[in-house]
């Protein structure tokens, strides 16, 4: 069950320039109370930030709200889960998706944004670059790399990264029906995207060393568990060979 708090009237909605879009950023959390003030501050003024809580016991919910965030509550566990979930709650023409761990800054998607809304692309990455050793661990920079070869095999876009810093229109994403809820979504997005005919740019951001421990990454469990998922994503028919076959 998804439950979501009332629009806030506050800086995350004020300030918007006439003619601009409107840009929701959906932060998928499960207790980051400690990176929170940090990521909600650096949320350019003007768009709002969806705060998805996905089962925290350190408040993050509360602080979060108390911020001037929208939050929405999904109780299945899972990356995609959460990101789906914002995705679903969002309303703004553009939604943009960042980790709520603040090892990647919102203010770097103004420029993804723009490019969007301009139709230079259709979909804006983030390839991260990390600025202080151990930011990124080895055996999860490895396992992307990997995935990124894959990827290029499976859709043709020379792309170096999978991370979560990503911008696109809303009803776009929407219409790619993504269906993965673990650490497969930002992946089937991309593949989905490809299908689709999609243009997807890739551009580079300083990576920080996160706050609190990773619950995927951080260790090689959660590393091997994640690329499991996204190969089941990769190892999926074309979207469209889908929906043929199922309206036959």
């Amino acid at each position: 069950m998804t439950t979501s708090s009332p629009e806030p009237s506050g800086p995350t909605r004020a300030g918007r320039l006439p003619g601009a879009p409107s840009v929701d950023v959906v932060l998928p959390c499960l207790d980051e109370a400690e990176a929170l003030p940090w990521v909600l501050e650096r949320i350019p003024d003007g768009w709002r930030a969806v705060v998805v809580d996905n089962g925290s016991t350190d408040g993050s919910a509360e602080l979060a709200r108390s911020l001037g965030a929208t939050v929405v509550r999904e109780e299945r566990r899972g990356f995609g889960a959460a990101c789906h979930a914002g995705l679903t709650a969002a309303t703004a023409d553009i939604v943009c998706f960042c980790d709520c761990d603040a090892s990647l800054d919102p203010a770097d998607l103004v420029p993804f944004v723009r490019e969007v809304d301009s139709g230079t692309a259709d979909l804006v990455l983030g390839r991260r670059r990390p600025t202080a050793r151990g930011a990124w661990p080895a055996h999860a920079r490895a396992g992307n790399l990997v995935l990124a070869r894959m990827l290029r095999r499976r859709t043709g876009f020379r792309l170096h990264d999978l991370g979560p810093l990503r911008a696109a229109r809303r009803e776009a994403l929407l219409a790619l029906e993504l269906t993965d809820r673990r650490s497969g979504y930002p992946l089937q997005m991309v593949v989905r995207a490809a299908d689709a005919g999609w243009r997807v740019a890739e551009h580079e951001v300083p990576y920080l060393p996160r706050a609190g421990t990773s619950k995927v990454t951080g260790t090689w469990r959660g590393t091997w568990h994640a690329v499991r998922d996204m190969r089941r994503v990769l190892a999926e028919p074309p979207a469209a060979a889908v929906r043929e076959g199922a309206g036959q």
